[in-house]
């Protein structure tokens, strides 16, 4: 069964297989460590208004920045199928929607998915725009539950996927922070293998998954236009 990733309705990033999900259990330990972080934490200053969504869709990358073979994923409707998660308390204590397919929970947003060189291969870019310091602890928050559990299970429907969570350095790729996660996906002997990076820069917050080569390749470009001025 091929596996498909997506970001949460909480910021988890999480296996879905066909179906997304809706309902988590979790039973596990817990560590943090802030190695794959960098940056300072935003402070409690006054700041220009959130980007709208419509802004921030105008900044997301398209077929024309990224080249020849990338071709845009139409949005797939969300579906409500059961998921457990075991082994990783970091993620339930996000909150039962851990789970559940979706985007980051900040008012303005807009994501972009493309799968390259007409294969499985993909990569997507998320743009969100609120509160400096929300999006700071919000994004925080996410990574630290994710790099909190090296290795958990995810169950979508019947069939088990097992997750390894990988810490890496983060970017010098400029922003005020940046975070950089290795996830590795493996279900009936097969593996999926996603990086996930994130660079908040002001109010405006970066997020790039999908293959580890075609996020470097492309990590640097989505900053410069997301944060580029008119």
């Amino acid at each position: 069964m091929r596996v498909r990733i997506a970001t949460t309705a909480l910021g988890i990033t999480t296996v879905l297989l066909a179906v997304p999900a809706c309902s988590t259990d979790t039973t596990g330990s817990k560590h943090q460590t802030p190695s794959f972080r960098a940056g300072k934490p935003a402070e409690a200053v006054q700041e220009p208004s959130a980007l709208s969504s419509a802004a921030l869709e105008s900044r997301l990358l398209d077929p024309k920045d990224l080249g020849s073979g990338y071709l845009p994923t139409p949005e797939r409707p969300a579906q409500h199928d059961d998921v457990t998660v075991i082994g990783c308390p970091a993620l339930s204590e996000l909150g039962g929607a851990a789970a559940t397919g979706g985007t980051l929970a900040f008012p303005h947003k807009a994501k972009a998915d493309f799968t390259y060189g007409g294969s499985s291969v993909e990569i997507a870019e998320e743009l969100y725009s609120d509160n400096a310091k929300k999006l700071s602890d919000g994004i925080d928050r996410i990574f630290d539950a994710m790099a909190g559990c090296p290795t958990y299970q995810v169950v979508a429907g019947d069939t088990p996927v097992d997750v390894t969570s990988q810490k890496l350095p983060a970017p010098h790729a400029g922003g005020d922070e940046r975070w950089s996660l290795l996830l590795t996906f493996v279900t009936g002997g097969r593996s999926t293998v996603v990086k996930q990076t994130a660079i908040r820069d002001g109010n405006l917050l970066l997020v790039v998954s999908g293959s580890p080569a075609l996020v470097d390749r492309h990590l640097a470009k989505a900053l410069a236009k997301a944060t580029a001025t008119s």
